[in-house]
């Protein structure tokens, strides 16, 4: 499938000086509540759906976007596979961009990502754990994607508030093609020579509940980036703009390095 028009979706005020990008990789719509809360306190936010099956591919995407956004550099805000995604476009385009924010971002070294998935399976039931198998080899099918996504959002949360999920337009055929190539560059080393290669100012928010493992993220990051604050959030899981008890710290942090356009 391709995702609906537009591929870049405009929150709040212009002109934006944020982008929002999405997980997956192919999971478009993910972080609209995100940008949506975002905009609501005054931000202008740029929520593209990335359209492109490679990382080159989609490096270059959000190049064009920040480009056609009039050039300026933008913050960008990255959340899980969008926050290696920043990361890497930063490392090819620093002109482009301002800042990083990187938000439940995977670890970036092939050792430490072992534990995701047997963290996530325990959190679950094993009722939830069986249907877990079934709905993914079904994901083509909108009513088993739906629950596949409710399912993680169990494993991966915390104390998740009440708010309605996101309607995510999943792409498994982008998913499939950089997925692969985004775990061969973790498998390499790649990737972590790309982040060394980051400039800009980096903030670093993650749940101290995220299955995603905190401790290596935190190890690499400050090993690689001269400027970079990592913040552990307690009583948070993967998505902290959803947690009960995280969320008003998140944003606060968040909002500390955002650019806000100033009224003429």
């Amino acid at each position: 499938m391709r995702f609906p028009a537009p591929h870049t979706i405009s929150h709040g005020t212009t002109p934006a000086r944020i982008a929002v990008l999405h997980g997956g990789p192919g999971g478009a719509g993910e972080v609209a509540p995100l940008a949506k809360a975002l905009a609501a306190r005054g931000y202008g936010v740029l929520e593209p759906y990335q359209q492109q099956s490679s990382i080159t591919g989609q490096i270059g995407e959000l190049h064009s976007l920040i480009i056609q956004n009039g050039g300026a550099p933008l913050c960008l805000v990255g959340w899980s596979w969008g926050a290696w995604l920043a990361m890497l476009c930063a490392a090819t385009h620093p002109d482009a961009v301002s800042n990083l924010v990187l938000v439940g971002a995977g670890p970036l070294d092939a050792k430490a990502a072992k534990t995701i998935a047997p963290t996530r399976r325990a959190r679950l039931s094993a009722d939830l754990q069986r249907e877990l198998d079934e709905v993914q080899s079904q994901l083509h099918q909108p009513a088993a994607l739906a629950r596949f996504l409710d399912i993680y959002d169990i494993a991966d949360s915390y104390a998740r508030d009440e708010s309605p999920s996101a309607v995510v337009h999943y792409d498994n055929e982008i998913h499939q093609k950089v997925w692969t190539e985004a775990r061969a560059l973790r498998e390499s080393g790649a990737l972590l020579e790309c982040t060394a290669r980051i400039t800009c100012p980096v903030l670093a928010l993650h749940g101290a509940d995220d299955p995603h493992p905190a401790q290596a993220l935190k190890r690499d990051l400050c090993n690689a980036i001269s400027q970079v604050d990592f913040r552990l959030l307690p009583r948070c899981g993967h998505k902290p703009w959803q947690e009960r008890h995280a969320k008003d710290a998140f944003f606060a942090a968040l909002e500390q390095v955002l650019p806000k356009v100033t009224a003429l």
